[in-house]
């Protein structure tokens, strides 16, 4: 099959979460299993990799705000896989993807118009025709819409589209004054096959509208997305679209994390030879200037910190589990509470705590690897990796039960690790006791381990549902 794969961010060349990860995975797992695939991109100011080439082509796209004009530029990492950038200083050529320190961009409206647009013009020049097009969250649901209404008559009208939510909370809400600045025709204002949201204008909801197929980055988080209490005000129209709506779990690169082969780790191990984690663990403790030969079990979190993960219900419970002999590190950045928050409980515990706000992709392998428990207490997780890459790295991860935590990590007395319900401290606090309790038992902890480790999240297995769903699609 041919595949457009549009987004806002592909990792490693722009990254905020887990939609740039999947965006610089996904595409080369589908070029493997044999299709063509050209990933369309914006060319943010941080993309300074020299080995972009012109394609000779350009964009041009009118709207009622003005013309806005821009070159293609090209990387192609195999033969079957294509990056195409899209170069628009205006818009693409300040420092932030969504945002800066004042807040998010003003004009996002109009800049994921043009990615949305421009994806599909680009595909034009550059006479592709997919037989699928794959759009990522809102920031490409205007590409849905303008497929339906624009461009009929033409090849790419007998694409397919495929839209794929990874976090319904984020849904690019606008006044709806935008819909004559980005010429949008106002008999796409209507709240049940529209654009329309509590009178505003939300991209994702024109992309939940106009797509073929949605899918999600995980099967529990299909199903919670339908209920009130996890729709984000959508799951009516999700309920509707259930026959369209699969949850297919994400993957995780098994190349850059593998502790066999890492080399931000001071030593490689794997599931049959462990003795490397200890050597890891050391080196985690020391870099943090907490004790490198205390037997106290280890816990620890890298996230992004904000209230989705949960991070004001482990501030809550730190203080009381860290009057036992735990130590407890943190790598991450967010919200500035919560920032605080993480340097007050280094502060008030300073031989048992150790915080890095910001971050370190070395250390925050050194992190998963070095660390006996990994926490994730989030509100809600779509999918989540970080579970992903603790099993992986022979961490027992201890997760609330929703999302893709509840359908990676195996609770039980014979699991791969903790899992807990109730958001709230008494069991987040009892969760990490039940870790306490199994540090006790190396035998048994040796067991979680080995099972973690042996489990398969690399992206084969999810490429292949991907495609099984785009064959369907292309068969109708």
């Amino acid at each position: 099959m041919k595949i457009l794969f549009v987004a806002s961010e592909v990792a490693p060349f722009s990254k905020t979460g887990g939609l740039g990860d999947v965006a610089g995975s996904l595409p080369v797992a589908l070029a493997e299993l044999g299709h063509e695939v050209k990933v369309v991109t914006p060319r943010y100011a941080s993309v300074k990799d020299d080995r972009l080439t012109p394609t000779g082509h350009h964009l041009e796209l009118r709207f009622p705000f003005g013309t806005e004009r821009g070159p293609i530029l090209s990387l192609r990492p195999s033969p079957n896989l294509e990056l195409l950038f899209l170069e628009n200083e205006h818009f693409y050529g300040r420092a932030g993807i969504y945002g800066d320190a004042w807040g998010e961009f003003g004009d996002n409206h109009r800049r994921y118009a043009y990615l949305s647009l421009g994806a599909l013009q680009a595909a034009q020049r550059l006479r592709f025709h997919p037989d699928i097009i794959h759009l990522n969250d809102w920031q490409t649901g205007l590409a849905a819409v303008s497929l339906r209404r624009g461009f009929q008559g033409t090849p790419l009208s007998k694409a397919k589209t495929v839209l794929t939510i990874h976090n319904l909370a984020y849904q690019g809400q606008y006044g709806k004054h935008i819909m004559d600045d980005l010429g949008l025709t106002w008999d796409l204002f209507t709240a049940e096959q529209g654009l329309e949201f509590y009178d505003t204008v939300n991209f994702l909801k024109g992309g939940l509208v106009f797509a073929d197929a949605l899918t999600t980055v995980s099967p529990t988080y299909a199903k919670e997305i339908q209920e009130p209490e996890g729709g984000a005000s959508l799951d009516g129209l999700l309920r509707r679209r259930r026959g369209s709506l699969t949850g297919i779990l994400n993957g995780i690169d098994a190349h850059e994390w593998n502790p066999e082969t890492d080399t931000y780790l001071p030593a490689r191990y794997g599931v049959n030879a462990m003795e490397g984690k200890v050597t890891c663990r050391r080196e985690l403790l020391r870099r943090f200037g907490l004790r490198e030969d205390t037997e106290a079990p280890v816990f620890g979190i890298v996230s992004r910190l904000a209230w989705q993960k949960g991070v004001d219900l482990l501030l809550e419970v730190m203080p009381q589990a860290l009057q036992s002999d735990i130590r407890f590190v943190a790598v991450g950045s967010g919200e500035g509470r919560y920032e605080d928050g993480l340097r007050a409980l280094q502060h008030h515990f300073p031989q048992q705590v150790g915080t890095f706000i910001g971050f370190d992709q070395g250390l925050s392998h050194l992190v998963e690897a070095g660390v006996d428990f990994f926490i994730m207490p989030s509100r809600y997780e779509p999918c989540g990796l970080n579970q992903m890459y603790s099993l992986r790295y022979g961490t027992v991860p201890i997760v609330r039960a929703t999302g893709g935590l509840v359908d990676t990590v195996e609770g039980g007395l014979d699991g791969t690790g903790i899992l807990f319900e109730a958001f709230h401290p008494a069991a987040l606090l009892a969760a990490v006791r039940r870790a306490q309790a199994l540090y006790a038992e190396p035998e048994r902890l040796r067991a979680f381990r080995q099972r973690g480790m042996s489990r398969d999240f690399s992206w084969a297995a999810s490429a292949r549902k991907y495609e099984r769903l785009f064959a369907s699609l292309v068969a109708e």
